[in-house]
């Protein structure tokens, strides 16, 4: 019996790099994505006037998601621990749209102080009346082999990434059931689908989020307006690798290599957008090699440990040259 799974297993395998082979120069989504995209609701039609709540908004993604949404019209409250960088971002805001000094409103925020959430929530429903749509894009990644890192690393990447994001959420989800609308927008990583080494304490953080999202979702089937949405990048040119955890808390990844290879960050922030737009549950946004494995890791998990190890040795031994783990099985971004 096992023999024909495996011959099954192998025979699925072919059939997805069959399809992936065909769209490797141009897929950087799944076909569910990239069919949205295409034929469904644009994001210019689904989210002027809403109120998005983005996290980790003064830099990369998030930052990039406050301007695109600007442009669109959402109203906008902008949370980071750094008050100065947000106010950067919203006035840059302000110069690229037509919204007004009201329609954006700074919440200074530290995701790992959860004492702190249900006030903020507050803040945000006291200035705007309502919350249509959170976006948990605050985190941070790791670069160190767990051999090396301390226990102490992965406490504080659970604490924040997986901790202080379920935390703001349930506040605000009460919110969203008084209302029995809104949409939990999550960012989380093709590392919640797969595993990947240098990043054992992120994996497992994303790993939960994912659990957590694709077990809520259910929970809340009494309420079909509100909306859980999981998306989950590949490597995306952002300030992600200067700011990842190391072997110790408190220090500093130096190792940081060029990032021109990797995904634009205006093009995962579209695709971010018009996943929230189309309520698509999860969404993978990624190049190739990465999209390649999440299928495999799907639909064909013996291939994909087989591919991984081989990626994974290499990965490793690019950060140990001093470079990008990524940067020798990408083409440069154009």
């Amino acid at each position: 019996m096992s023999c024909v799974l495996c011959i099954l297993e192998w025979c699925c395998a072919l059939v997805v790099l069959a399809l992936l082979i065909r769209r490797w120069l141009r897929a950087d989504a799944d076909l569910t994505l990239l069919w949205a995209e295409w034929r469904g609701k644009k994001p210019e039609a689904v989210l002027p006037g809403q109120v998005v709540w983005v996290t980790g908004a003064s830099s990369g993604i998030g930052e990039e998601l406050a301007y695109q949404l600007a442009k669109i019209g959402s109203l906008l409250a902008l949370s980071a621990r750094r008050e100065n960088e947000l106010e950067r971002v919203k006035k840059k805001c302000l110069e690229i749209s037509s919204l007004s000094d009201k329609d954006i409103l700074i919440v200074p925020l530290d995701l790992t102080n959860r004492s702190s959430h249900g006030p903020a929530t507050k803040s945000v429903l006291q200035h705007f009346g309502k919350i249509d749509i959170l976006v948990n894009n605050g985190g941070r990644s790791q670069r160190s082999l767990f051999v090396d890192t301390s226990v102490d690393v992965y406490s504080a990447i659970m604490e924040l990434n997986y901790l202080g994001t379920v935390s703001l959420t349930k506040h605000v989800l009460d919110h969203m059931i008084q209302r029995r609308r809104g949409k939990i927008v999550t960012m989380s990583s093709v590392m919640g689908i797969m595993g990947a080494p240098l990043a054992t304490g992120y994996c497992a953080s994303k790993h939960a989020l994912q659990g957590f999202f694709n077990s809520l979702r259910p929970e809340l089937t009494e309420y079909p307006g509100i909306s859980v949405i999981n998306i989950c990048p590949g490597p995306v040119q952002s300030q992600i690798i200067q700011n990842v955890f190391t072997e110790e808390v408190s220090k500093v990844n130096k190792n940081v290599g060029d990032q021109t290879h990797k995904m634009s960050t205006e093009r995962c922030v579209r695709l971010t957008l018009v996943s929230t737009a189309n309520d698509v549950k999860e969404a993978w946004i990624s190049d190739n090699p990465y999209l390649a494995v999440c299928y495999l890791w799907q639909y064909a998990p013996t291939w994909a440990w087989w591919l991984l190890n081989r990626i994974g040795k290499k990965r490793i031994e690019n950060f140990k040259s001093g470079v990008d783990a990524d940067v020798s099985y990408y083409k440069k971004s154009s």
